[in-house]
């Protein structure tokens, strides 16, 4: 199994559940974890009967809600601690340093910080990282209008003291394509289609996966996006 860390305090829920519909369409098993304060997907995400930490499935993704940390999760499900979980990949969002520790993300295979520009979100995810033990290796995913380098350079400015690397690569997805309000409507209709979302955007979601996929599923990446998007599946 591998472990994807997703970072910070901008919404990064429809984003996990689009690459995770990506790949549960690769003939992947995942697991989305929303250990976040907001718990976002408690609202999004439909389920039967939520309770104060429950898991639902959602198209075919798992979708763990109101854990705060692996062993809770494991007991939920009724497995040993020392019994491995089945799935292939396990997207786990979190904004503060203790679910970081407790999800085990310094085994992650990939570790992104996802922020914009404005102030709440550049320092209330930087202060996810403030009480990092160990220096944690992250890559940016930068929502904003325009990939400008005085942006850049002003969140490399603000993290600088903080126990992080950052990543060359960077991934940016544009925030005034009309992309939201088709994601508001999906949410409306609680389904996870591509369809009319702008073309930066989807070639964004692919990029991210393409870096999460496993070797022998890269090449099929964009196929799938195209068949997702046709309804061909």
């Amino acid at each position: 199994m591998k472990k994807i860390g997703f970072i910070g305090s901008y919404d990064k829920t429809d984003l996990i559940l689009y690459v995770s519909k990506i790949l549960t369409m690769l003939n992947k098993k995942v697991l989305v974890i929303d250990s976040t304060l907001t718990q976002k997907a408690r609202y999004v995400v439909p389920a039967i009967n939520p309770t104060k930490s429950y898991i639902t499935d959602y198209e075919n993704i798992d979708i763990a809600v109101g854990f705060s940390k692996i062993g809770d999760i494991k007991k939920y499900l009724g497995m040993a601690e020392t019994q491995e979980f089945e799935y292939d990949f396990m997207m786990i969002d979190v904004d503060n340093s203790q679910a970081i520790e407790e999800f085990g993300l310094r085994e992650a295979k990939l570790n992104y910080f996802v922020t914009s520009f404005d102030n709440y979100s550049l320092k209330r995810g930087l202060e996810a990282l403030t009480e990092l033990k160990e220096v944690l290796n992250l890559e940016k995913i930068l929502f904003a209008s325009e990939m400008l380098k005085e942006e850049d350079d002003y969140l490399n400015f603000l993290s600088l003291g903080y126990k992080i690397v950052w990543s060359d690569k960077r991934i940016f997805f544009p925030i005034e394509n009309g992309d939201l309000n088709v994601i508001h409507e999906n949410q409306r209709l609680a389904q996870i289609k591509f369809k009319r979302l702008s073309v930066q955007y989807k070639d964004s979601l692919a990029n991210i996966t393409e870096e999460i996929a496993d070797d022998d599923d890269k090449d099929m990446v964009r196929k799938t996006i195209k068949s997702i998007e046709k309804g061909v599946w």
